[in-house]
């Protein structure tokens, strides 16, 4: 059975999740399913130690015993990028990343591969997502956002690159206002240029974004008052670096943000918690706020949490968290699973009669 390449025509869009459950969807079928993810992009350091979390959730997820180098053969880190400019590599990680997934491929009924955080990434030596679904001959499920209409147009331009080997889109994450005109109007668009749309997912609030508890223990914050509930949801953050009538402004236009400022900026902090969508205060450079802030907040019921690093690498981090989100656990896959059963045509991906 030909393998199954998932994809994203953006970061932040479910890709991960979606690509293990399908794989736990076909598995539902009686299908003997392997992962493969060839370029490795979450990195930890530029010499390439990899922190990529997606394989061994996988593996935890689909009983697969290997090792995470076989599933993921190409760390793609600055130190790889720089010698592959410096002499040509290209033939040589080709060939490496057919080898490693030939080996999946002998072993299992069907290959789920996961692609890059980027489509592009991966030029330098020949393996975009593109060209990896071709090097692959692999079935190609491009997942991605829709708010508005002008979406379609980065659709458009990915859906291109694909040439034969697109199965479709699926659109993720939905909200209820956009359904209707992308169901009416974007997606007979779509269908009528020959590319397939294999379902639309609703957005699901516990899927969107990441709780103030998690937020916090990521950052390994302090909660300045114990009592303070952390259940609330964070999809967006918003930084405090401009005067106070500007930051309340700002945030009373924010919806389900986190708001990250300096412990000393007292003014910005008030505005926030003046601010009905702020549902939690970052507190950078471990600089405590007055006990009338802290008061003020407790009021408010929204969670103040301070860190000891400074504003550019808490919000690095903040970043990175909402970038990946809640989509790199076992709870999101499964919930995942459901969705996908519920709102996409895995049948056209899995069908009950499966062979080459």
């Amino acid at each position: 059975m030909k393998p199954i390449f998932v994809t994203a025509t953006g970061d932040g869009t479910g890709k991960t999740a979606i690509a293990i459950a399908l794989a736990k969807l076909a598995q539902d079928q009686g299908l003997d399913v392997g992962y493969f993810k060839p370029k490795g992009t979450r990195l930890k350091s530029p010499v390439g130690k990899t922190r990529d979390e997606d394989p061994l959730l996988a593996t935890e997820m689909l009983g697969i015993d290997a090792e995470l180098s076989e599933l993921e053969p190409v760390v793609y880190s600055s130190a790889f990028i720089e010698e592959a400019i410096r002499g040509d590599r290209g033939d040589d990680v080709r060939n490496r990343v057919r080898e490693h997934f030939d080996a999946l491929d002998d072993q299992y009924d069907l290959v789920v591969i996961e692609g890059g955080g980027r489509l592009e990434t991966g030029g330098i030596v020949g393996l975009t997502d593109p060209d990896v679904t071709e090097l692959l001959d692999a079935r190609t499920v491009l997942v991605a956002g829709y708010t508005n209409p002008a979406d379609v147009d980065g659709v458009l331009a990915a859906a291109r690159q694909f040439d034969g080997n697109l199965a479709g889109v699926l659109f993720n994450a939905v909200a209820d206002g956009n359904f209707d005109s992308l169901n009416t109007d974007v997606v007979p668009f779509l269908e009528t240029r020959d590319i397939p749309v294999l379902g639309i997912v609703p957005r699901v609030r516990a899927l969107a974004g990441v709780t103030v508890a998690d937020l916090a223990d990521a950052l390994g914050a302090e909660l300045l008052d114990p009592e303070a509930s952390t259940d609330g949801f964070v999809e967006r953050f918003a930084v405090g670096a401009m005067g106070s009538d500007a930051a309340l402004r700002h945030f009373r236009r924010t919806r389900n943000a986190a708001m990250v400022t300096g412990g000393d900026r007292s003014e910005i902090q008030v505005a926030a918690l003046e601010a009905p969508g702020i549902e939690c205060i970052v507190l950078t450079g471990g600089l405590r706020p007055s006990d009338a802030i802290v008061g003020k907040a407790a009021k408010a019921d929204v969670p103040v949490l301070l860190v000891q690093s400074d504003t550019k690498v808490t919000v690095d981090r903040i970043e990175d968290m909402l970038s990946t989100g809640r989509t790199r656990n076992a709870e999101t896959v499964e919930r995942m699973r459901e969705l996908l059963s519920a709102h996409a045509n895995v049948e056209a991906l899995l069908p009950e009669e499966t062979g080459d």
